[in-house]
C-alpha cells in the first residue's frame, strides 16, 4: 500500500510511525479486504484544534473527535460519476486525519497503552474509507467484529 503519513505534531516516534504502516498495511491485506498493493492511502496527525476545525467545517459539530475519515470512493448525491475502469491508475480510498492528543487522552481514559490507541484509532477510521460503518446495529457488529479480528490478529491488544 502506498501510505503517505503527514506528523504535524511531530509527536510520533519512529516506531510509531512503523506501526501506523505495518497495521495499515496487515489489514489491507485481509482476506475481507484485500487491496491492491498500489491503493493509496493519506493519514495526517494533528491537534484537538484542527481536528475540531474540521470536524466542524465537514460534519458540521462543532468539537474535536478523535479520527475523521474521507473516503473518495464514497458517492454523493449531486456529483458527476468518474469511471476509471480501464485506466492503469492506483486505487485511492481516501485521507484520515487523526488527533494525537485525542490518542492520548483516549488511552488513558480507557486504560490502555498509546500505542493500542493509535492502531485502533488509524485501523477504525481505514475501515470506514473501505465502506465499513457503525450506523446501523448490523452494520457496527460487521465493522467492530473485524476490526477486534484484525487487531488481535496483529497482536495488538489491549
Amino acid at each position: 500500500m502506498d501510505l503517505t503519513l503527514y506528523d504535524e505534531q511531530n509527536r510520533l516516534t519512529q516506531e510509531q510511525i512503523k506501526l501506523v504502516t505495518d497495521i495499515l498495511d496487515f489489514a489491507a491485506n485481509d482476506t475481507e479486504i484485500n487491496l491492491p498493493e498500489d491503493t493509496e492511502i493519506s493519514v495526517t496527525f494533528i491537534d484537538n484544534e484542527e481536528i475540531r476545525e474540521i470536524n466542524k467545517e465537514y460534519r458540521h459539530k462543532d468539537y474535536a473527535t478523535d479520527v475523521i475519515s474521507f473516503a473518495i470512493e464514497d458517492e454523493v448525491d449531486d456529483e458527476f460519476p468518474i469511471n476509471l475502469e480501464g485506466f492503469d491508475i492506483p486505487r485511492n480510498i481516501g485521507d484520515l486525519f487523526v488527533s494525537v492528543e485525542k490518542i492520548q487522552e483516549q488511552a488513558e481514559e480507557y486504560g490502555h497503552s498509546f500505542d493500542r490507541e493509535l492502531g485502533f484509532l488509524v485501523l477504525h477510521g481505514f475501515l470506514h474509507l473501505n465502506g465499513y460503518d457503525h450506523m446501523e446495529p448490523a452494520d457496527e457488529k460487521e465493522m467492530f467484529d473485524l476490526q477486534r479480528k484484525i487487531l488481535d490478529n496483529y497482536g495488538l491488544e489491549r
